[in-house]
């Protein structure tokens, strides 16, 4: 077995790594399109694996909070292949990630990625969570509904009920307890929540004199386009979930974006309530897995 030595990625290093990257999926990969990113990212650290003098792997860390590392964009030239170079880089991400502090890594893999699943279990990961993806266009419809039944901006005079709500729901824990963005996990604590209602990005519903559905969102650009992303959401029953996605699909017109991209738990009852207002997607489901670091 050739030696294998891990160290940070160089620009002299992409073209040999976006040469075994090309074929990752039918489509290609996005790793050419985040490469420059990723390699200038001081919150990060993008490795290559360098076997035979010539990169033959390659992933990278960012750290999302001071306690939270995320590992993403593990690929493995197809020829270098069962010869421990993810594992190694793996390895060699949390080590860094210890060293600037942080305490728990997660990472998420397609649930028809046998390989890295087992690479992730065999490396003591074990999973948090699952989400899958849903999508729509804007739309320009205005939802003929009460003002009773009407999503509205959150509040910090609604942190308590926000807390409490999660603390009793049933998705909360299928999803990990994470807010997902960039299909990267980020732990929903009362400071993540106290930042997204001062940002206006979290949408309630409540009825009844009770809080009965949340939405946690952010805008963003993607490939030139405004997206609206909901990375949680939540809803003691379908009905409250068809209703924020529903009215999800207006604010997304009001704010001048094309479409709404939501990661939500992969259930029935979620899909039924998503394809009910003219949402699309739920093709692929994601597993979450996460590591504490000692």
């Amino acid at each position: 077995m050739s030696r294998i030595d891990v160290r940070p990625a160089r620009p002299e290093d992409r073209e040999t790594v976006l040469a075994f990257c090309s074929n990752t999926w039918e489509w290609g990969d996005y790793i050419a399109h985040v490469w420059d990113e990723w390699l200038r990212d001081p919150a990060g650290l993008l490795l290559v694996a360098i076997v035979d003098e010539q990169p033959a792997g390659v992933a990278h860390m960012d750290m999302l909070t001071a306690q939270d590392a995320w590992l993403e964009g593990l690929r493995v030239d197809p020829h270098y292949r069962h010869q421990g170079l993810a594992r190694a880089l793996y390895e060699a991400l949390q080590l860094e990630a210890m060293r600037r502090g942080a305490t728990r890594a997660r990472l998420a893999v397609e649930s028809t990625n046998e390989r890295s699943i087992q690479i992730s279990e065999r490396g003591h990961w074990y999973r948090v969570g699952e989400f899958t993806l849903f999508s729509a266009t804007a739309s320009a419809d205005t939802p003929r509904r009460s003002a009773e039944e009407r999503p509205r901006p959150a509040t910090l005079a609604d942190l308590e009920s926000i807390i409490d709500f999660l603390n009793a729901s049933n998705m909360f824990p299928l999803v990990g307890g994470l807010y997902y963005m960039r299909f990267k996990a980020y732990p929903i604590s009362e400071v993540l929540l106290r930042d997204k209602i001062a940002a206006g990005d979290i949408y309630i519903l409540q009825r009844w004199e009770r809080l009965d559905g949340l939405a946690i969102t952010e805008e963003r650009e993607e490939q030139g386009r405004r997206q609206l992303s909901v990375g949680y959401i939540d809803g003691t029953a379908i009905e409250a979930i068809s209703l924020l996605a529903y009215d999800l699909r207006y604010r997304a017109h009001i704010l001048g974006a094309e479409r709404i991209r939501t990661y939500a738990p992969d259930l029935v009852l979620v899909r039924d309530a998503f394809t009910g207002v003219g949402y699309e997607g739920g093709e692929a489901t994601f597993y979450t897995y996460e590591r504490g670091l000692t």
